[in-house]
């Protein structure tokens, strides 16, 4: 397998990668899963930006098909009749939450003038793979029928997401367009998309560059632990065959991520099939840092661009 030569950090992203490691304790792959996602949750707000104020922030429960509550908060920067943004939080399937995103989702909402329901869907281990899959479809079919009544614009429905809500995300609008169901947007960053961690870019940035290749096993293995199973393109979008009518994607990356090199595949795979993709690739940062907007230029950077893109899209 190929070994590329590791691009440069930014400064910035330097001296942050410098001081964690400085500062780091027990690494949360050595966690149990319940404390790996208390630590996640106390670090997601350091380095966030401060809560965006929004006109309307409301808590909501979308009933899962087995009848499970699945939280959901809905932002929205005024009390209109606005598109929404279905968002799916990154963590591996097996951290994060409603709240480790919602500096970001306050952000998208605020600069994109749209509404975004960011949903708490159900973690590993204790419901691995597919459930993270089909509560995301049960809050797509749920929205798609509710949003009337919510105040929201039916019409104009994308799905986003980040990491592992990213490839959530995208495997919810293939699902979409195999039923039929339009949608605006597919907002993907730094998704997962291969079954296995095999491309150089997980050779390249195995360690040293935040998500290294041991949290990446420990994701896995808590999510999906049955290596045949990683063949199933839900888990791995890069092994399906592509519906027609496949919305449009919006795509950002980490140039220095494991999953760089899956995320570029994904767009290819995507144009070849006449999908309309818009790629940026984000030149010196890690994977997650999206949610470092206090230090991280490329995190603000990334937060206009993909509120544009939203705004285009809807607006089509």
């Amino acid at each position: 397998m190929r070994l590329v030569q590791a691009a440069a950090l930014t400064p910035a992203m330097q001296g942050l990668v410098e001081r964690a490691a400085r500062v780091r304790g027990v690494p949360l792959y050595q966690l149990a899963p319940d404390q790996a996602r208390a630590a996640y949750e106390a670090a997601s707000k350091v380095l966030a930006l401060p809560n965006a104020a929004l006109a309307r922030v409301q808590d909501l429960h979308i009933p899962a098909r087995d009848g499970h509550p699945l939280p959901a908060r809905l932002f929205a920067p005024s009390l209109d009749t606005l598109p929404v943004l279905l968002f799916m939080h990154g963590g591996g399937f097996t951290i994060g939450s409603i709240g480790t995103h919602e500096p970001l989702c306050r952000e998208l909402a605020r600069l994109s003038g749209c509404a975004v329901l960011s949903v708490g869907y159900r973690l590993a281990p204790e419901h691995p793979f597919p459930t993270a899959v089909d509560d995301t479809w049960d809050a797509l079919a749920w929205l798609r029928s509710n949003a009337a009544s919510l105040g929201l614009d039916a019409q104009r429905l994308a799905v986003g997401g980040d990491s592992a809500g990213g490839t959530l995300a995208a495997v919810a609008a293939i699902h979409a367009a195999q039923q039929g169901w339009p949608l605006a947007l597919q907002l993907l960053i730094y998704p997962g998309c291969a079954a296995h961690a095999v491309t150089a870019s997980h050779q390249t940035y195995a360690q040293g560059y935040v998500l290294e290749r041991a949290h990446i096993d420990y994701f896995f293995n808590h999510y999906i632990p049955d290596l045949a199973q990683r063949e199933d393109w839900r888990f791995a979008p890069l092994n399906v065959s592509l519906p027609n009518g496949l919305a449009p994607v919006w795509l950002g990356l980490a140039e220095c991520d494991p999953l760089v090199d899956e995320g570029i595949a994904y767009a290819d795979k995507l144009r070849a099939e006449g999908v309309v993709v818009e790629l940026e690739i984000y030149r010196g940062v890690v994977h997650g840092f999206i949610n470092w907007g206090l230090v991280i230029d490329e995190a603000r950077d990334l937060h206009r661009h993909a509120a544009a893109a939203m705004r285009r899209a809807f607006d089509s």
